[in-house]
């Protein structure tokens, strides 16, 4: 059963993979998410409340429907991962407001309740992990996935500093491309546990994208189960009516 699971949400993946790639017009990294993986939600939703909540929303989820479906308890999620202090029914918003955001970022935070459903989970993946440290923007980062993002790296606790390595002068544009980027300086985590955390935030951001999805994969698979021993009870039917025609 957990395998036909599996295989659905793989064949879902490389779909949306395949858009977002052709979307992005670049090389992108497997996110590798599995919506299966309940500890994997549960720690994306830990990391996506401490590191991102602050500035992001995900207005179109709730409290209450995240506790239900990642496992979690009421005093888990209102203690540990409520940071406003609304209700446990209240959508998940930020304290931010709209002067704050303006004043700070240039414009409002945006919401990240469908980022994975319109940019594809590899690219959120990418994302996370394509900052580098740029003193000539404003908030003294930039990204090369998305290049001039109005944010700073979110996570560079974790991951450490990250710098650019240019590649050769465009003559046309007179910049040098970013070749490739290498952390300079360790964060908290080494890059295998880094890559884990950044695949827990992009599943759960998966998941606050389209939260009946995992129902309807558990449900899909007894609905495939059925269809398989309906067929079977059909043929032993067909057998039996027509075990004396001949």
């Amino acid at each position: 059963m957990r395998t036909l699971k599996k295989l659905a949400i793989l064949a879902a993946g490389l779909l949306v993979s395949a858009s977002a790639l052709a979307a992005a017009g670049g090389d992108l990294q497997q996110a590798g998410t599995d919506l299966g993986d309940s500890a994997s939600l549960q720690r994306g939703a830990k990391l996506y409340m401490n590191y991102c909540s602050g500035c992001h929303s995900l207005k179109y989820l709730r409290y209450s429907r995240m506790a239900e479906d990642l496992g979690l308890s009421e005093e888990e999620v209102m203690d540990n991962l409520n940071f406003t202090g609304v209700k446990f029914g209240e959508q998940i918003n930020v304290a931010m407001t709209a002067e704050q955001g303006n004043a700070w970022f240039g414009k409002m935070p945006p919401d990240l309740s469908l980022i994975a459903r319109s940019r594809g989970s590899d690219w959120v993946y990418t994302y996370l992990k394509s900052f580098y440290l740029d003193e000539s923007r404003p908030l003294g980062w930039n990204n090369k996935l998305f290049p001039n993002a109005s944010m700073p790296n979110p996570l560079w606790e974790l991951q450490g500093l990250q710098h650019a390595e240019f590649g050769e002068l465009d003559e046309a544009t007179g910049e040098r491309p970013v070749a490739g980027l290498k952390v300079t300086q360790a964060g908290q985590l080494n890059a295998e546990d880094f890559s884990q955390a950044v695949r827990d935030i992009t599943a759960f951001l998966e998941y606050a994208g389209e939260p009946a999805a995992l129902k309807r994969q558990s449900i899909g698979v007894w609905v495939i189960l059925f269809l398989a021993a309906f067929t079977f009870l059909a043929w032993l039917l067909k057998k039996e009516f027509w075990r004396d025609v001949k």
